[in-house]
Order: structure tokens, then sequence, then C-alpha cells
């Protein structure tokens, strides 16, 4: 088989570097030959090389994407989390804290956009009572989000973020003060984006050089957040992390596996999960289902797979929120999960068979198998974009 070059940037790990586009006596390299195995053998190259021929034949494949038990066992903590409340019960604090984290977020941004420092005592606080009601059941906060309506920019989105992080946090069974500081990440980390020009944060770039101008939030937010008293010292370090990517090709500074924090590595795939879902003015967006899959396609190389696993089964096959289509013809919302059967969540019938509103709405938990038809209980046939009914959270039970 026919040697292949390839550029150094793009090599990965277990391919067999077979010959170099200089002598091999000009480089440290012992054997005129090897398997890339490490960083360390990785920067030499791209110190010395612009590219490889690489042998096919020799390369020693190592399925990245497999999950192993002790995978999981690495990421996940040993806190135990008991729902202390309905989602009914939990909805209207819920609604509470999530109203003042947007009064939060809002005063941050003026005190950033004329120069003042960040209130740390206020982002404690409101990272504190996300954490406090996601603690007590995270379907209440879940669902609040994903029947808000966003815009897209940035300040909406962090509270977003920040709930779905802080949901994540408690699905791994991390302690408490652990959480919290996930949920200020989420609220903080893209912080930055309101000292790029214009509407550059709102749209994203256009082209390379807005593409290069975009990356530098991620160093203003690093910056803002170093200059802030009293927050947690590893704040800005994690901020700097949430656009680096498990295979090394993030940014800004191309870190890869290990190198990354786990806390990181959580808000990359968060980050891309609601990019991807939130409706925004400009382009469409994804189901959590098909964004789910996009981002599982992605295991092993630009997210981490355990994570990646993880995450899947935290968000849920039928997510809060999801609207749903069901073998009666109805269409429901997903309240609640059912972390037993995932198939069979708690619901709420929103319209009935021929498309009209139900009034009231109908609560059903498909665990305890209700009918539908004498015969035949109640179940999804399959999820619906969003945006196929309107529903106004303020209509549950606020």
């Amino acid at each position: 088989m026919e040697l292949r070059e390839v550029a150094v940037n793009e090599l990965t790990f277990g391919v067999y570097i077979s010959k170099l586009d200089r002598p091999w006596t000009e480089t440290p390299f012992v054997f005129q030959g090897f398997v890339l195995k490490s960083d360390k053998q990785l920067d030499v190259l791209k110190k010395l090389c612009k590219s490889v021929f690489v042998d096919p034949e020799k390369e020693e494949r190592r399925d990245v994407a497999k999950v192993t038990a002790e995978d999981i066992a690495k990421i996940r903590g040993t806190t135990v989390y008991k729902e202390a409340a309905s989602v009914e019960v939990e909805l209207p604090k819920a609604h509470s804290a999530y109203s003042q984290t947007t009064t939060v977020v809002k005063e941050l941004s003026r005190a950033i956009e004329i120069g003042n420092a960040i209130d740390s005592q206020r982002s404690h606080e409101a990272a504190a009572q996300i954490t406090e009601s996601v603690v007590r059941n995270p379907d209440a906060m879940a669902l609040l989000i994903k029947l808000q309506e966003k815009s897209g920019e940035t300040l909406s989105r962090a509270v977003g973020i920040s709930v779905m992080m802080t949901i994540f946090g408690r699905f791994l069974q991390l302690p408490a003060d652990r959480i919290q500081i996930l949920g200020m990440l989420g609220l903080l980390q893209d912080v930055g984006k309101l000292k790029l020009p214009g509407d550059l944060a709102a749209r994203g770039p256009a082209n390379d050089a807005e593409a290069e101008l975009y990356r530098t939030h991620v160093n203003h937010s690093v910056r803002i957040l170093s200059d802030t008293p009293v927050l947690p010292p590893e704040l800005p370090g994690l901020a700097s992390l949430h656009h680096e990517r498990f295979d090394g090709s993030g940014y800004p500074r191309g870190l890869r596996g290990d190198a990354i924090a786990i806390s990181g590595l959580i808000a990359g795939i968060v980050d891309t999960f609601d990019t991807l879902t939130a409706p925004r003015p400009f382009g469409e967006h994804l189901s959590p289902a098909n964004a789910l899959s996009q981002i599982y396609k992605e295991r092993g190389k630009r997210f981490h797979p355990a994570l990646v696993e993880q995450f899947i089964q935290c968000v849920g096959v039928f997510p809060v929120g999801s609207v749903v289509e069901l073998n009666s013809g109805e269409v429901a919302v997903v309240i609640a999960q059912n972390m037993v059967r995932r198939m069979q969540p708690r619901i709420m019938i929103v319209r009935d068979a021929s498309g009209n509103p139900m009034v009231p709405y109908k609560m059903l938990d498909l665990m305890k198998e209700p009918k539908c038809r004498p015969d035949e209980p109640y179940r999804i046939l399959r999820s619906l974009e969003y945006d196929t009914v309107k529903i106004d959270p303020r209509e549950l039970f606020l």
C-alpha cells in the first residue's frame, strides 16, 4: 500500500509515521519510523515538519469512542441526590431563581459595557439559587428553560447554559460546591463576547477575519474574570476551556484529552448542545434529539466519549420540554424524566387529536401505563419540532 501524505496539524494518535518531509537525521527521533502515541512526539513534529507520510497498513488503531466502566467511574462523583420536590411544587421556585439570575446577568452586562467590575457576590448568589433548585428537582428548571423563548443573544443563552451545566453536574453526582462552580462558569464563560464589536457575538463570524476576531472573546473573558475579586480562583482558567476540544481541534490553545479539565469538557458539550438547539434570529436550530445525534457522532473526536454518553443519558431520549406526538394522535410536552424507564416520562397533553388546544392541560405519567383506548396504553410515537406548538410556560404552574 502506498504511503499517504498528511499535514502535521491533521495527525491523529495511532498512525505509523514512515517518512518525514525532511531527513530523519535532522530530528531527535531515534527510529526511522514509529507509531504516534504521545503529545511530546506530536509537538516535535509540529516544530520540525509541515507534513509526514504515514503507512496505513501499520496503523495502530484504537477505538477512542469505546467507553468502559472505568472511564465512567473517572468522571462521576459519589454524591447521591434525591428528588425533594415535584415539578409542580418546584417550578415557581425555579421561575423565581431564573428571573433573579436573568436580572443579575443584565447587571453584569451593563457593568462590563461601561468598564466597571463584575459584582462577584451577585454572581455567587445567582449560581447558588440555580444549584439549589436543580438539586431539589432538575426537571423543573429544565422545563422552564426549554419553554422560554430564546432570542439567541449571549445574555439570554448564559442562563440556559448555566442551568444545563448544573443539571449535568447533578446527574454526574458531583459535590454541590462543584455543581455551583459549573453554574457560575455557565453564566460567565462568555462575558468576553460583550467586548466584541457590533453584532458579531449575536450573528457569528461570516469570514476568516471575523472568525479570528470572534475567538478573542475567550481571552476577554479570562481577563475580565481574572480582574474580578472574590470569584473562585479556578474560574478564569476554566472559562478558557469551553472551546477546547478533546481531539485538539479547539481554541485558543489547541489542548487535547486530559490536558482539558473535566469542567471544561463539560462546558464544551453543553455549549455545543445549546448552540445547536437554541432558536436564534439567523439560521435554523435542531431538535434536542438531532442535536444529541450530532454530538454523539463526535464522541472520541471533538468530545470526551464517556461524557458524551453520560450527557445523552442526562438529557434523555425525550428531553424535558420536548414536544411529542402520541399514539392517540394527541400532542404533549415532556415535563419530567423517568430515570427507570426513559421511554415513559411524565407528559402534559396540550393538543387533542384534531389539533385543538387541550383545556385544561391533561397530565399523564406514562410509567403507570394510562390507557388511550381500552386495550392500548399511551406511548410516544415521535418527537416534534418545538415550533410545532406554541406553549407559554406561565400557563403551567406559575
